[in-house]
Parts: structure tokens; sequence; C-alpha cells
């Protein structure tokens, strides 16, 4: 069992196919199936099935992933430790945010952060809060923007803003100053899959209002189109708000709710130099 074999089985599970996972790793997709096909002949098992649509991961593969993740992650950190003992911070730093947050809170601390130690390679993806969470637990990410609370992770405050209800311009409640929770009771609402859900409902719950449901979309994007289309009436975070809303208008809420993000690591007493140094540049920035 080689390093090289399991980087190319988190590859081909990562990414979904083996012509993928070579264009990922800088390897030819035959040298990606060969190392695939000799861990299996050595663990004596399938790591994945075939089918007309692609592959997936065995029980067997989902485990062999899981380790060949943790392994790699402690090689990688033993060349990282060093470094950083000698004063200096190297390796990688692979980063997961919310859309709305990349562009608005961690550019900056990317920039600053890659300006400090250009020697640190930065993998940044995004995705949805229980994505995040999921490539946090499992080792796909080291650090990550969460909506807090965030249970089972170690976090850092980043930023706590306002959310606020989207209406479209010509609806009946644009007219008022601020929105009630009560006033959206009856109305078509468009319910939010992402991590400010639990936020909404609980609100809901303490104002005794039942929010007629009618549609449910994953980010605000999606949420303010549907919006301006005049399907119904939502709540979002005035983070990553664009400054030209077209046909839809905001108004503040009644009473008041607001969202917290953090910076998230599975845990701060076990993340590597390059995480831990990421988690300092938001203190300096913070300070």
């Amino acid at each position: 069992m080689t390093l090289a074999q399991l980087r190319a089985l988190i590859a081909v599970a990562e990414h979904g196919g083996f012509t993928a996972a070579a264009d990922h790793t800088g390897m030819s997709q035959p040298a990606v199936s060969r190392a695939v096909a000799a861990l299996e002949r050595e663990l004596g098992a399938a790591l994945f099935v075939r089918h007309r649509d692609g592959i997936a991961l065995t029980e067997a593969g989902r485990r062999a992933v899981s380790r060949a993740r943790e392994a790699l992650r402690h090689f990688d950190l033993v060349r990282a430790d060093v470094a950083a003992a000698a004063g200096q911070i190297t390796g990688e730093l692979r980063l997961a945010s919310l859309p709305s947050a990349t562009g608005t809170l961690i550019a900056r601390l990317l920039r600053a952060f890659t300006d400090r130690y250009p020697q640190v390679r930065v993998r940044l993806f995004e995705g949805v809060d229980d994505d995040i969470r999921a490539w946090l637990h499992r080792g796909a990410a080291e650090v990550g923007v969460v909506t807090l609370p965030a249970p089972g992770l170690d976090t850092v405050p980043l930023s706590t803003h306002d959310m606020v209800a989207v209406l479209p311009a010509g609806h009946p409640l644009a007219d008022q100053a601020v929105v009630h929770l009560a006033d959206f009771a009856g109305r078509p609402f468009i319910l939010t899959t992402a991590g400010c859900r639990p936020l909404i409902m609980t609100a809901a719950r303490a104002s005794d209002v039942r929010l007629d449901v009618a549609f449910e979309a994953s980010g605000p994007a999606a949420i303010l189109e549907m919006v301006a289309a005049g399907l119904g009436v939502s709540i979002v975070p005035t983070l990553g708000l664009p400054a030209d809303l077209g046909a839809v208008v905001t108004r503040p809420l009644k009473p008041g709710m607001t969202r917290s993000l953090g910076l998230a690591v599975p845990s701060l007493a076990d993340c590597g130099p390059a995480a831990r140094a990421f988690l300092d540049q938001l203190a300096a920035f913070t300070t």
C-alpha cells in the first residue's frame, strides 16, 4: 500500500470517477485505475461498484476512504509540524466556505494569510452548511465557515449579521417599515434549506407563527430570484446581499433575528500548523 494509491483512492471518491480523479491528481487515467485496482487486490475487497451512470463506494470503500484521509492527514502533518517547529508554516490549507461569506469575509483573511505564509497552498471550496460540516468531520476540509452553534466542532466567532424579510417590490408588506413574523402567516413562504433554516423555524415557533412553506431553495441567490418572480416571501441574512436587488426589497424584522458565523475545526487541540495560523489570522483581524 502506497501513498500514491491512497491519494488516488480519495481522488476517485471525491470527484466521482477515474478520469476526473486523474485531472485533479496529475496522474494518467490508467495510472489511477491501476492504483485503485492494486489496493483492491491487496485489501481483498471491492472499493467501488461500477454501474452505467458511474461509480459508487462500497461499504468497504467508504471505510477505506475514511482511514486513507486520516492516514494522509497525519503523513502530511509530519513535514508541516517539523517546519513549524523551525518557525515555518508550510503545507496545504483546505478551507470550506459558504458562498455568501467567501467574498465578504474570507477573501480579506486569505489575502493577509497568503501574504504572510506564501509557502502554504490554499484549496478553497464552497458549499452549504451541511456540506461543510460533513467535509470537516470526514477530514476533507480542515477549516470551515459554519452557522453557529456547531455541536461537535470547535469554533471561533467570525461575524454576526441581521436577518431581513425579502419581498417583491409591489407586495403589500413592502409598504411597511418593519415586517413582523406574524405578517408571514398565510402567505406563500420560500424557506431556505441551508444553515439559516433552524433559526427561521425556531423564531417562527417562538412567535407562534405557522409558515406556509410553498417552496424551498438552498441559497440566497435562488431565493431572491423566486421572490422577484412573485412566488412568495422569505427571510435571508444581510451578508452577501447584492447592492442592486432589482424587483426585491428588504425590510427589518420584528422580533429581530441575527445569524452568527464562525470558523470551525474538528479539534483545536489537533489542527495542523496552517489551520492554526489561519485561525490566528482571524484573531489578528478582530483585536
